[in-house]
């Protein structure tokens, strides 16, 4: 219980940063080149880290094979993320993209990895993707047109390297995974933010808002795969959507997107299944 607990409490920052580093992204200029620059700061702040644990890394041809499909994925999903802020608002797409994956994951966990969630669990899911979907207007999805499509493909993409990862997690330590990813979404990044304009703009606009971004982003991350020693799978990937209230909370106060008593809810909602994850899951 104390290690569950811990590491719910490591997962609901981990939420926070990420909530953050998007939020950044979202008031970017250029998405793409913001995102580019980002992954190059985590990698050099990083790397060191990812050096010394290359000295445990089992490198098996399994092992190979999902970092290679880890650093795929990764690609897609950053390149769908800065698409998916470039056509819609932060409230509108982030607990699309963030809801897609508290449905998914915990089926995929307990079907494919054999990880039990009991009822309470379950209570506390349908809780939270209730809220979500409050939250995204969930319910007049095809009014929100092709945020609400690029905001799913991201949530797909969540889906698949939270699994993916999990499983590359008995291979190598969390440290060494999160620079595999980043070297996956630079490289992707890479074809369309060196071939724009707005490389120098960029930086000089937004580089404080980009080092920061660097280093949330793939702090956040890796608390998340510290956290998957601690607690399943099943119950820590719907706990990282808090992220969705902070969200929220940022793009009324920061970005100053219009917001109703619709969200104020739908947070209080979200929170209730969060802590009905937490207590019972």
């Amino acid at each position: 219980m104390a290690a569950h607990a811990t590491a719910i409490s490591i997962v609901i920052l981990s939420g926070m940063f990420h909530a953050t580093w998007n939020t950044l992204t979202k008031n970017s200029g250029n998405k793409n080149v913001f995102l580019w620059y980002s992954q190059v700061i985590a990698i050099v702040i990083f790397l060191p880290w990812a050096i010394i644990d290359l000295q445990s890394a089992v490198f098996a041809w399994e092992g190979v094979l999902l970092l290679a499909a880890s650093a795929a994925v990764h690609g897609m999903y950053i390149l769908l993320l800065a698409r998916a802020y470039i056509v819609g608002d932060l409230s509108q797409v982030y607990p699309i993209m963030r809801g897609t994956s508290p449905l998914l994951v915990p089926l995929v966990a307990v079907v494919i990895l054999g990880e039990p969630l009991p009822i309470g669990g379950w209570i506390g899911i349908a809780v939270i993707v209730t809220g979500i979907f409050m939250i995204s207007n969930g319910f007049k999805l095809r009014e929100q047109g092709a945020a609400a499509a690029y905001a799913f493909a991201v949530g797909i993409s969540i889906t698949l390297y939270t699994v993916i990862d999990k499983l590359a997690l008995e291979y190598v330590q969390p440290a060494l995974l999160n620079i595999v990813t980043n070297v996956g979404n630079l490289a992707v990044l890479s074809l369309f933010a060196l071939r724009s304009r707005g490389m120098l703009h960029e930086w000089r606009t937004n580089k404080r808002a980009i080092v920061v971004a660097g280093v949330l982003a793939p702090s956040g991350y890796l608390l998340f795969l510290f956290a998957l020693n601690l607690a399943p799978l099943a119950i820590l990937a719907p706990m990282r959507e808090v992220g969705t209230v902070f969200a929220t909370l940022f793009a009324i106060v920061l970005l100053k997107e219009k917001q109703g008593a619709r969200r104020i809810w739908s947070s209080v909602i979200i929170t209730s299944g969060i802590i009905c994850l937490g207590l019972f899951g």
